[in-house]
């Protein structure tokens, strides 16, 4: 990151942050709720069903007691993710508007108690996934932890636009990992399930910084937005929106899937292309900045969402009815 934006950062801290993680007081008392908002359960909904689609797709059988137990892991492993992110990120999310109320920058829990809590978690389930499963699952969850940890929370996130590009590897892994659960090994479908994920991320995030582009300006995050503009990220959303939707049809033409999860697939991704085109041709002005609150992006940061919901819903109705 520049001098400049480092100025940035340390300025706006100083002006709007409520808190300093090193010299402020935690006085407020954090219940149940608090430890849960940690692990970013919103987020592991999404995380936690792709890995369940992963399982279920798989060929061959798994004892449900087993079958649970995977999932349990990948929900943990996916709320100590949120848990590590929070702490580390407690500087720029006390100066975000959308995350100022998070436990860590409204002062109701302490930075060393969280990351404890993040990290006991995460090796806990590792261990637990490597001793009941198998330790290929237990190491590719493990590796997505370190991946969403250390490769996008502390290196790539505050220094390139492309962070939501690479980062988002992190969040194509459960699918691969339930898979792995069940088989024991990778094969090409789970891998066709990550790049589906792969490529869904940066269309999602994108539209979620366009319009909240003034909280990552003010926290000095170098969204897309921030650093190539706002006409720039519509153009890049399209692109990726539109290599997106040939690839979730692939299950189907690679005869893994039935006809009913090809017309869902593409039914959806016609929805989706619908809902990018009009962040798109979104009224702007000359730089790409919306001149309508950005209402579309927000309609198509939300549809992706439950795109992708439906979208590995419909491969695992498609796949349990044969």
């Amino acid at each position: 990151m520049s001098n400049a934006t480092s100025s940035l950062v340390s300025a706006e801290k100083g002006a709007l942050s409520p808190l300093s993680a090193e010299t402020s007081e935690f006085t407020l008392e954090a219940d149940y709720r608090d430890w849960i908002a940690l692990l970013k359960p919103r987020v592991m909904t999404l995380v936690v069903f792709t890995g369940a689609v992963g399982l279920l797709v798989a060929p061959g059988h798994l004892n449900p007691v087993l079958g649970f137990t995977a999932i349990l892991c990948i929900t943990v492993a996916a709320g100590a993710c949120g848990a590590i992110n929070m702490w580390y990120d407690r500087d720029i999310d006390a100066i975000m508007r959308r995350t100022r109320d998070r436990p860590i920058p409204a002062g109701r829990i302490e930075p060393g108690p969280a990351l404890g809590f993040g990290v006991t978690l995460a090796a806990g389930s590792v261990l637990v996934m490597g001793l009941a499963l198998n330790i290929a699952a237990a190491s590719i969850l493990a590796l997505s932890i370190c991946f969403y940890v250390f490769v996008y929370t502390m290196w790539l996130k505050r220094r390139t636009p492309q962070n939501i590009v690479i980062g988002g590897a992190a969040g194509a892994f459960p699918p691969v990992i339930g898979w792995v659960a069940v088989t024991g090994s990778v094969d090409l479908i789970p891998l066709v399930l990550f790049g589906i994920i792969f490529i869904w991320t940066p269309p999602h995030f994108w539209s979620l910084a366009l319009w909240a582009n003034d909280d990552y300006r003010r926290a000095g995050v170098p969204m897309l937005p921030v650093v190539a503009g706002a006409k720039e990220t519509r153009r890049q959303i399209l692109l990726y929106t539109i290599l997106l939707v040939p690839l979730t049809l692939v299950p189907f033409l690679m005869g893994f899937s039935g006809l009913p999860y090809g017309v869902a697939a593409g039914l959806l991704g016609l929805v989706f292309l619908q809902r990018v085109y009009c962040v798109v041709t979104d009224r702007q002005d000359p730089l790409g900045n919306s001149l309508t609150g950005d209402v579309p992006a927000k309609a198509a940061f939300k549809y992706s969402i439950l795109y992708l919901f439906a979208l590995f819903g419909a491969l695992a109705v498609d796949r349990l009815i044969g």
